[in-house]
């Protein structure tokens, strides 16, 4: 099948490895992820449904709206890539628009790619008012992404999105299905912090509580696999699984120095 990019950036974004993670996937009926993220193994494998979650309301409902109204989401997308806009004083007015606005607006979710585009290296992330924070990124020609956009409601059609906790998600999954999870990733070193991409965040306790889902479904001949870090913490969660290692790139990083490649793993169950 032919390669299809995610229309978003998005940290830790998996369009790189996607090669790497297909060879260790099933064959099944439904491919279901509970953090969806830009979506790039979903765009790059062909089952014939898929489940995709996140707990990013905004990721989500752009998602929906990409899905059933394309050629409106599109239409207000094209209003806001206009050269007027790329400039620090606009940037800060729309993001002030887009956090004002209610979730599930159509504006709302043409403003979350303009932000993507815009804001400081594609960053997502919100305060503990949940407000979209990141600054202006100062981007000679943001470039609207249409044919990627158009890519991704055309594949949509298999898809339905959901905005759920991956607890809620791992209830709804049945014989059949195949899950790949890809949750914010455990720092890798203590000095490290989680950043927020929704307002809620996720902690060490909800790394341990996805480890268990994961090998409770893989009890009940369910596949499951997860990304993360290479870690002492996450080698011991998942050591009920099979432990893969490669070495990654990092697509966004505050400094083009610290854009090394860094040790993950992913587990399979």
């Amino acid at each position: 099948m032919n390669d299809y990019k995610a229309f978003l950036k998005w940290a830790g974004g998996k369009t790189r490895v996607v090669p790497y993670i297909k060879e260790f996937l099933k064959r099944g009926n439904r491919l279901v992820e509970p953090f969806v993220g830009s979506g790039a193994l979903f765009l790059n494998t062909d089952y014939d449904d898929y489940l995709l979650c996140d707990i990013n309301a905004d990721l989500i409902n752009l998602y929906n709206h990409l899905k059933t109204n394309p050629d409106g989401l599109i239409k207000k997308t094209k209003e806001l890539f206009v050269s007027k806009n790329n400039n620090e004083d606009k940037f800060y007015d729309i993001r002030k628009e887009f956090n004002s606005l209610p979730i599930g607006d159509i504006r709302k979710s043409a403003i979350f790619i303009y932000l993507n585009k815009h804001a400081f290296n594609g960053l997502c992330r919100y305060n503990s008012k949940g407000h979209f924070n990141v600054p202006f990124g100062r981007y000679k020609n943001p470039l609207m992404p249409e044919d990627k956009m158009i890519s991704f409601h055309m594949k949509s059609q298999k898809a339905t999105f959901k905005c759920q906790d991956f607890n809620i998600t791992f209830k709804e999954i049945k014989s059949g299905d195949i899950v790949y999870c890809d949750p914010p990733y455990v720092p890798i070193s203590a000095s490290s912090n989680f950043t927020s991409y929704s307002s809620g965040g996720f902690d060490y306790r909800e790394q341990i509580e996805l480890a268990e889902n994961c090998e409770g479904a893989g009890k009940k001949n369910i596949q499951c696999l997860i990304s993360n870090h290479d870690t002492e913490f996450t080698r011991e969660i998942y050591k009920g699984a099979t432990l893969h290692q490669l070495y990654v790139q990092r697509n966004i990083a505050s400094k083009g120095s610290s854009r090394t490649k860094v040790s993950e793993l992913i587990a399979v169950y």
